[in-house]
């Protein structure tokens, strides 16, 4: 089983080899299927305090998206939310898990409907937090590392770094402990992390997300959508608008919570998810 602790270690044991490269997996408990996906520029560290409250009643899978936590994606290959969404269908059938239930954070929510609405992958239940799915939802920050990006890319690291640290502290409405703002920046230190970040960045668009945004009258299953009333990066406003968008989807805004929802109420977004899947 993957382990953390308070200092903020969190490693995953297994490792998959996908089309797009080498993700970084493990599960926890026993039950019906879920898999987590988180968002950028986190990784499945979002979930360590979820992931154990879930796993007392499913088996909890997480991942690293390609390019994010320890996933790499193979040379030359885009870590687009397309690839993301080939690469959930791949893991699903890795895993053998049938129609599980879906949780997406972020960009993470664009990947699980993509996985399902145009990748074919069956569900059980879905769950959408702060989700980049409606647009616009490229953040003004996103846009501009995407405009200027070799401006990004041969800045020293030094500088790199002292502009991403604040910018992922604003993600949450707490105050993010410094021991836990080191461990989300881990995979993104030193010149290698700064191009790995920039590459996620290059790759994200919503060229991946209107098509989706425009079928989410298709989704049939069960639908649920969470969001941080204290949301910085995706106004609060927009959860009214996605779970609008979908057939019966439930909506409910959680309180003291920023973008990071899991990271801000882990305690919170647990419980309503496992009221949620049953």
């Amino acid at each position: 089983m993957s382990t953390h602790t308070e200092s903020g270690t969190w490693k995953l044991r297994h490792r998959v080899r996908v089309p797009g490269g080498e993700v970084a997996t493990d599960v926890f408990g026993q039950g019906p299927p879920v898999i987590l996906v988180h968002g950028t520029p986190a990784s499945s560290f979002l979930w360590r305090e979820v992931a154990p409250i879930l796993a007392r009643e499913h088996s909890v899978h997480v991942w690293d998206l390609l390019g994010f936590g320890d996933s790499r994606p193979a040379r030359g290959v885009v870590p687009s939310i397309d690839l993301q969404a080939r690469t959930l269908a791949e893991l699903v059938r890795h895993w053998d898990l049938g129609a599980p239930a879906l949780v997406g954070h972020d960009i993470g929510g664009a990947t699980v409907l993509r996985a399902h609405l145009v990748h074919g992958v069956p569900v059980r239940r879905l769950a959408l937090l702060d989700a980049a799915v409606i647009s616009p939802w490229l953040t003004p920050f996103t846009h501009h590392m995407r405009t200027h990006a070799d401006v990004y890319r041969t800045m020293p690291a030094q500088v790199f770094a002292d502009i991403i640290r604040p910018r992922l502290r604003t993600a949450t409405h707490r105050p993010m402990p410094e021991a836990v703002a080191s461990a989300y920046l881990a995979p993104w230190d030193g010149a290698a992390g700064q191009q790995r970040w920039i590459d996620q960045v290059a790759a994200v668009s919503d060229d991946d997300t209107r098509d989706i945004e425009a079928r989410l009258h298709e989704i049939t299953v069960p639908t649920h959508v969470l969001w941080g009333e204290n949301d910085q990066w995706l106004p609060p406003a927009t959860a009214a608008r996605l779970a609008a968008a979908i057939p019966g989807a439930r909506r409910t805004m959680i309180s003291g919570a920023g973008h990071f929802l899991p990271e801000d109420s882990p305690y919170d977004t647990a419980e309503v998810l496992l009221r949620f899947l049953g």
